[in-house]
């Protein structure tokens, strides 16, 4: 089990990149157009700086939904490996069965 503060945080930089994520765009498309004058890029950029560092997406971790691991992640699932094998040994999983040949 992860701590709790790391599952928290993350949990908190989601909520954070979602409230940002409108704002961000619009910054992003001004800051990359050629064709506005570069006294109003550069404010877009200033202004793009002035958001959160945690309301960046890149900043975000997969982490299992069940357990908090950050490793071994299935994004198909949305949990580690570990707890991908539990819930397929016990049957919880539909369609996936252990493989033997």
């Amino acid at each position: 089990m992860a701590k709790k503060s790391a599952i928290e945080r993350n949990k908190k930089r989601e909520r954070l990149t979602k409230s940002a994520a409108n704002r961000r765009a619009k910054l992003k498309a001004t800051l990359h157009n050629r064709e506005l004058p570069p006294e109003e890029r550069f404010k877009a950029a200033m202004d793009l700086n002035k958001i959160a560092k945690n309301a960046s997406p890149v900043r975000l971790h997969n982490r299992c939904e069940l357990t908090g691991r950050p490793k071994a992640f299935y994004r198909k699932f949305r949990i580690s490996r570990i707890a991908l094998r539990e819930l397929a040994s016990h049957g919880q999983i539909p369609g996936v069965v252990k493989s033997s040949w």
